[in-house]
């Protein structure tokens, strides 16, 4: 039988949404939308062995979802553009609707911990000019030094309570970190708020602040 240009067209469609259906993949695209990183950086983020994150890589990358550049002796992996943050915001969102699961999990776990409305990416812009809030990025020091939101504190998590004499109590602290559904975030505010501190979520994280073409900074 043969195949139409339809049926041409589906068959790659289904290239892409092959390599979207693995958990790892998922990841490693949440960490390669940081900024460019080695494959032994990547495998370490994601708990993998490098070898097998390789192998992830390499599906994302014949499928167009990341792209790769040599630097020296290593491959450094990046998002192949900010359509591939719309593809993944597009299954986060029928995921969250169609899922039973995932509203479980959410419930369970995000809404517990941060139940608030988070903050806007316009509203948080508006407010860090004028001074009214404490921006903090709680990724790693490595992501912070690829790009992050002018004026953000790099806090990562784990420094977080170490570091509570640096942050001003009377002003409100917005959090932010790899995504929307990242835990960075969302256990920063909470302990934070714990603590007695007014914090706040900013509504999703670094990469997609970058792709509404808002201001970005580097070290």
């Amino acid at each position: 039988m043969s195949t139409g240009p339809k049926q041409a067209l589906y068959a790659e469609f289904a290239v892409i949404a092959k390599a979207l259906a693995h958990p790892y993949r998922l990841e490693l695209l949440e960490h390669t939308a940081q900024g460019a990183m080695s494959v032994e950086t990547l495998a370490e983020r994601v708990g993998l062995s490098v070898a097998n994150a390789s192998q992830h890589l390499r599906q994302l990358r014949e499928a167009g979802l990341v792209t790769a550049e040599r630097d020296g002796k290593f491959v450094r992996y990046g998002l192949a553009d900010d359509a591939v943050l719309k593809l993944i915001a597009s299954v986060h969102r029928v995921a969250e609707c169609r899922r039973a699961e995932v509203s479980k999990i959410v419930s369970d776990y995000f809404d517990i911990r941060d139940a608030m409305e988070p903050i806007s990416r316009a509203e948080l812009m508006d407010r860090a000019q004028n001074g009214a809030v404490t921006v903090l990025d709680v990724r790693r020091r490595e992501e912070y030094a690829l790009g992050h939101v002018p004026g953000a504190v790099c806090v990562p998590l784990e420094e977080l309570e170490s570091r509570l004499a640096e942050l001003d109590s009377a002003q409100q602290i917005v959090a932010y970190c790899r995504g929307p559904w990242c835990v960075l975030s969302f256990e920063a505010v909470a302990r934070l708020r714990a603590l007695g501190f007014d914090a706040r979520r900013l509504e999703d994280g670094y990469p997609e602040w970058r792709a509404a073409g808002m201001p970005v900074a580097q070290p």
